[in-house]
C-alpha cells in the first residue's frame, strides 16, 4: 500500500506539472498556436482598452407594461449586432431602472476607434414594407416586427434574409395574400428611403423570407443585413456619453496584480507548511489543482471576461479555498488533542469541517447570485469569478485534499510531527 500511494503522488505530481505547462506557455503545434489557459482568458475593457458607450433608453410606445421586456430585447440585438460585426467580446447590460433611468451599457474590448462602435448602433435605418411607392404611405410591416436579419445568398443571387416575430408572421402572410390576388408589388424602404420592390405572386408563410435589390457581394449584403438590424430596437436610443478607454492602466494593474497573485500564493504555501508540515504540503498541491481549474473554466466558460473587479474575485475565492483547508486541519488538530489516533482524527477532521465549509461557501454562492442578476459590468464580472472560485475550492478542499490525505496515511499514520499534531501529556490515545 505504501508504494502505491508513492506512486499516486508522484504521478499526480507529474499530471500538475503538466496542467501548469499548460495554463502558462504557449507553443506552436505544426500551423495550429496554442495559447495556454493564462493568456486565453478574455479580458474586459479596464484591461484590454476599448470603447465604452452608455445609451438612455426611452420607450416608443410609451407602454411602461412591456418596457423592461423591449430593453431586453434591444440589448440582445446589440450584441447580436456587434457579434455579426466580430465583436464576440463585447458586453451589453443594463444599468439603473424604471422609464426615466434606465440605460443600455455597451463595452468593447480591444477597439481604439469610438466612432466605429458609435456608427454601428447610432445609425439606425428603419425597414418598413408597404404596399404603395411613396414615403407617406402606411407601413405594415416596420423594424419591430424583425426578429433576426442575416445576409446570404440564394439561387446566385446576394440578399438577406429576414425572420419576423408571430406579429409580423401574420402580418406579413396576410400583406402577400392580399398582394398575390392580384400580382401586387411590395415596395421596401430603408432608413426612409425606396430600396426595393417585389411582385408578389404567392402567399408567404412560414414567418421569413429572403429580399435582393442592388447587392452586388456578401459584403453589401451584409451592409445592408446590418442598417437593418441596427433599425430593429424596441426602444429609442440615445447617447449618453461614449470614452476611449486606455489599456495602459489596466496593463499596468494586471501585472502587479500577477505578481502580487504569486508573491501572496508562495507566502500561502511557506505558512501552510510551517503550520501543518506534510499536510500544509498536500494543501499546497490541492491549492495548485486549484490554480490551474480555475484558469481553465475562466478561459473556457463564455461568461467570463476579465476585469480588474474579476481579478478581486479570484483572490477572495483562493482566500475561501485556504480557509477551507485551515477548518479541515485545525478540526483534525483538535480530534488528535483529545486523544485519538491519527486516522481517526483525520476522518473527523473532515466530517467536522464540512457543515462550516459549506454554509459559508453556499451563503457566498448565493450573494454571488444576487450580484449577478442585480449588478452590471464589473460587478457581474467579479459575482461570476468569485462563483466559480468557490464552486472549485469546494472541490479542491473537500474531495482532492480529503483523497490526498487517505493516500498520506498509508505512508504515515503514527508519526504526529510529521503534522505538527500535538496533545496534553495527561491525555491517553484512544481510537
Amino acid at each position: 500500500m505504501k508504494k502505491r500511494a508513492i506512486t499516486k503522488f508522484i504521478v499526480t505530481s507529474v499530471l500538475v506539472v503538466i496542467g501548469l505547462f499548460l495554463s502558462i506557455f504557449s507553443f506552436d503545434i505544426g500551423i495550429y498556436t496554442y495559447n495556454g489557459f493564462a493568456n486565453s482568458i478574455k479580458l474586459g475593457i479596464d484591461l484590454e482598452g476599448g470603447v465604452l458607450a452608455v445609451y438612455n433608453v426611452k420607450n416608443i410606445d410609451d407602454n411602461s407594461t412591456n418596457f423592461d421586456s423591449q430593453v431586453q430585447a434591444t440589448i440582445a440585438r446589440i450584441s447580436d449586432l456587434l457579434t455579426s460585426k466580430g465583436y464576440s467580446e463585447a458586453t451589453v447590460v443594463k444599468q439603473g431602472s424604471g422609464l426615466n433611468a434606465t440605460q443600455i451599457r455597451v463595452e468593447v474590448p480591444d477597439v481604439e476607434d469610438p466612432e466605429e462602435i458609435l456608427n454601428l448602433i447610432g445609425e439606425p435605418a428603419e425597414l418598413e414594407i408597404k404596399k404603395e411607392n411613396s414615403e407617406e404611405a402606411e407601413a405594415i410591416i416596420t423594424g419591430k416586427h424583425i426578429t433576426n436579419v442575416q445576409a446570404g445568398q440564394q439561387n446566385g443571387t446576394y440578399g438577406v434574409s429576414i425572420k419576423f416575430n408571430e406579429e409580423g408572421a401574420n402580418l406579413f402572410r396576410e400583406l402577400t395574400a392580399e398582394l398575390s390576388s392580384s400580382n401586387g408589388t411590395l415596395y421596401m424602404f430603408i432608413g426612409g428611403e425606396f430600396y426595393s420592390q417585389a411582385t408578389v405572386q404567392e402567399t408567404i408563410a412560414g414567418g421569413e423570407t429572403f429580399i435582393s435589390g442592388s447587392m452586388n457581394s456578401l459584403e453589401e449584403a451584409q451592409e445592408y443585413a446590418t442598417k437593418i438590424m441596427s433599425g430593429t430596437f424596441d426602444v429609442k436610443l440615445t447617447l449618453h456619453s461614449n470614452e476611449y478607454v486606455s489599456a495602459t492602466l489596466g496593463k499596468e494593474a494586471l501585472k502587479w496584480a500577477i505578481i502580487g497573485g504569486v508573491v501572496g500564493l508562495a507566502l500561502i504555501f511557506i505558512i501552510m507548511y510551517v503550520v501543518y508540515k506534510d499536510f500544509g504540503l498536500i494543501a499546497n498541491l490541492s491549492l495548485t489543482i486549484y490554480l490551474i481549474l480555475m484558469l481553465f473554466f475562466l478561459q473556457a466558460i463564455p461568461l467570463v471576461q476579465l476585469t480588474l473587479a474579476g481579478i478581486a474575485g479570484i483572490i477572495l475565492s483562493l482566500g475561501m479555498a485556504v480557509d477551507a483547508n485551515i477548518v479541515i486541519f485545525e478540526r483534525m488538530k483538535e480530534e488528535y488533542k483529545k486523544g485519538k489516533k491519527i486516522p481517526t482524527s483525520v476522518d473527523a477532521g473532515f466530517k467536522k469541517g464540512l457543515i462550516t465549509i459549506l454554509d459559508s461557501n453556499v451563503t457566498t454562492l448565493i450573494a454571488c447570485l444576487v450580484l449577478y442578476i442585480f449588478g452590471s459590468g464589473t460587478i457581474k464580472s467579479f459575482a461570476i469569478t468569485l462563483a466559480i472560485g468557490i464552486l472549485i475550492s469546494m472541490f479542491t478542499a473537500l474531495v482532492l485534499t480529503r483523497i490526498f490525505c487517505k493516500w498520506y496515511l498509508h505512508l504515515n499514520s503514527k508519526n504526529p510531527k510529521k503534522l505538527n499534531f500535538k496533545r496534553e501529556a495527561t491525555v491517553d490515545e484512544i481510537k
